[in-house]
């Protein structure tokens, strides 16, 4: 079976179905700071088999293994708690970076909260395919994370304070894997300020063979645009040698997370939205796709467009307080009975600012928002070609000010 097509509990069980038999190449281990090596027989010592080291207290800039095994494994799920579910400022300063097979350069980078499946040092419940929170105070991944000679994964403190970590790393020792099982990868970054007419990059330009996984996006909308509909942007993938054009293609922001016209606050499997405040212009979603694969074999870049709509009313208004959209799209009746989309700008010599055009058409225009995202893939090597982690200044800058008082 190639990797590419390995399932999730396959995988996890060398795969056997669950009822079948007790593979004999398959051991269980689990690491936490009761077993920090997860090696037989070796947990609970501390204390005389009593909770005697049941959590790590990680000083401001210090770096701590907190999983480190040699040989063919499979990680399956990682639970982990603490000063995390209570601290905004630690889920967005601390970084989790895993390392497969000795690589030098992590496979892995993100920072701790965004990794867990939601964006702006936010929390919330939910429970998906490969995060769960399920009482807003401790996060978890379900996700199988294979390697073949070695594993190694830490958590950095880049805050201010003192992080108290409890976890545990639930992981299968193997054997030898699959020839072509592949290596998990997560990319993080952020854009302050989009650029008009210039998609934000959820996934650089990656290169090798693998699957693109999701990911887990965050908007805060630009004060300029505040008040008006964020989410016009369509999500395009682009593969194995698209260029100009991609070959995937979506219709819209709230679209691509399953729902429509607009997007409020829902909780599904592959695909859900945690935070939809309009008020503030705050958002943080999310897509994964399990049933619905996206392979590449040479490589794969996912970009979403920055592309916001209002009406013409609310567009005129806006002008004559000095702020000038850049629409691209219109839709609503004019001149024939239908409600078809029509182009503007340059490739139409419409101009909805002009005094004959209707006042009740809906319009598309370019915007320039705070966008970050967490993108997930998997890739036949352990290294990828992506850039590092941005420092802590640029991941934590401007939220206090424009997310987190405004969640309180």
């Amino acid at each position: 079976m190639g990797a590419c097509s390995i399932r999730h509990k396959e995988l996890q069980t060398n795969l056997k179905p669950l009822y079948l038999a007790v593979p004999e190449d398959v051991k269980t281990r689990w690491v936490s700071p009761e077993n920090p090596t997860g090696e037989p027989g070796q947990g609970g010592m501390t204390n005389k088999g009593a909770k005697g080291n049941a959590f790590y207290v990680i000083s401001p800039g210090e770096t701590k293994t907190i999983f480190n095994v040699n040989g063919a494994g499979i990680v399956n799920r990682m639970w982990l708690s603490g000063t995390l579910g209570k601290n905004m400022i630690q889920r967005r300063a601390v970084r989790i970076d895993m390392y497969w097979d000795g690589a030098i350069k992590p496979a892995v980078s993100a920072p701790i909260g965004d990794f867990f499946g939601i964006a702006h040092g936010l929390i919330a419940r939910y429970d998906n395919e490969f995060f769960q929170s399920p009482e807003a105070r401790s996060f978890n991944f379900t996700i199988p994370m294979p390697f073949r000679e070695s594993a190694l994964i830490t958590v950095t403190n880049e805050s201010a304070t003192e992080l108290w970590l409890w976890y545990d790393i639930n992981y299968t020792e193997v054997s030898k894997l699959p020839d072509d099982a592949l290596y998990f990868h997560a990319y993080w970054q952020r854009d302050l300020n989009t650029k008009k007419g210039i998609d934000f990059e959820i996934l650089p330009k990656i290169e090798g063979k693998g699957r693109y996984l999701g990911t887990n996006v965050g908007v805060i909308g630009d004060s300029l645009s505040r008040g008006t509909w964020f989410g016009e942007g369509e999500i395009k993938v682009y593969l194995d040698g698209d260029n100009q054009y991609p070959t995937l293609v979506g219709t819209g922001t709230e679209d691509y997370i399953g729902t429509g016209w607009g997007q409020g606050e829902f909780r599904g499997r592959y695909f859900g939205s945690l935070v939809s405040n309009k008020e503030f212009d705050i958002y943080a979603f999310y897509r994964y796709h399990t049933s619905d694969p996206v392979f590449f074999h040479n490589d794969c870049r996912v970009t979403i467009q920055q592309l916001g709509n209002t009406n013409v009313t609310e567009a005129k208004a806006r002008r004559a307080k000095g702020i000038d959209l850049e629409p691209v799209w219109y839709q609503g009746k004019d001149s024939v009975p239908t409600y078809q989309g029509r182009l503007l700008g340059e490739h139409s010599n419409r101009n909805i600012y002009d005094e004959d055009f209707p006042n009740y058409v809906g319009v598309h225009f370019f915007r320039s928002d705070d966008v970050c995202a967490t993108a997930y893939f998997y890739l036949d090597k352990p290294e990828n070609n992506l850039p590092g982690l941005a420092p802590v200044e640029h991941r934590l800058k401007d939220l206090d000010s424009r997310v987190w008082k405004a969640k309180k």
